[in-house]
């Protein structure tokens, strides 16, 4: 009886340890920056869209767990000065013919395993989910300390026509000419976590 008990307690004690050897970081969405840019063959569009909510969870140098939810319904274009033109662009592509926004209102990425944190690169597995259509994904992050907290960066290029985005796109329609809007974007994050 008496090692049973001194069992269960080490037990405890070990797990409580390993607990509190861990630390959550909780993002700071007001601190918290994701640009992207979309390019065509007249030309290209930039904008923002703001990160929803996110967490991390570091156990000494291990990054063991990493959510991030987007807010698609804040997606919006900065590069034209003409606020109608803007404003039907914005439209566009909250439209079922891009993000469907009204239907999917959150994207969000995923990690699936633990990976050890590296000064310079740090690449991160796990899945990204767009429109609905979940796939596998790495990014490759700069993880660093800042007087302010951790930050996030990391530059990601996504084919939007695997996420069902096809609108425009050269692969699946003909003669588009200078219609054409190119699978590939851009996205750029700067992502703020704080304990």
């Amino acid at each position: 009886m008496k090692k049973k008990i001194f069992i269960t307690t080490a037990f405890i004690f070990l797990a409580t340890i390993l607990v509190n050897a861990q630390t959550i970081f909780k993002a700071d969405v007001s601190g918290s920056k994701i640009t992207w840019l979309g390019k065509k063959v007249t030309g290209e569009h930039s904008g923002t869209i703001n990160l929803a909510s996110g967490e991390i969870t570091i156990n000494k140098d291990m990054l063991t767990k990493a959510d991030f939810q987007i807010d698609m319904n804040s997606l919006k274009s900065t590069d034209m000065s003409d606020e109608g033109y803007r404003a039907k662009l914005d439209g566009h592509l909250k439209s079922d013919d891009f993000f469907g926004v009204d239907k999917f209102p959150k994207a969000s990425f995923v990690m699936d395993k633990a990976v050890k944190i590296q000064k310079g690169t740090t690449f991160v597995n796990g899945r990204i989910t767009i429109k609905g259509t979940t796939l596998p994904m790495t990014i490759k992050a700069v993880i660093t300390d800042t007087p302010e907290g951790k930050r996030i960066y990391a530059d990601l290029t996504i084919d939007r026509t695997k996420f069902n985005l096809k609108y425009g796109s050269g692969s699946f329609f003909d003669n588009l000419g200078d219609k054409t809007i190119y699978d590939d974007f851009n996205v750029s994050l700067n992502i703020l976590l704080k304990k």
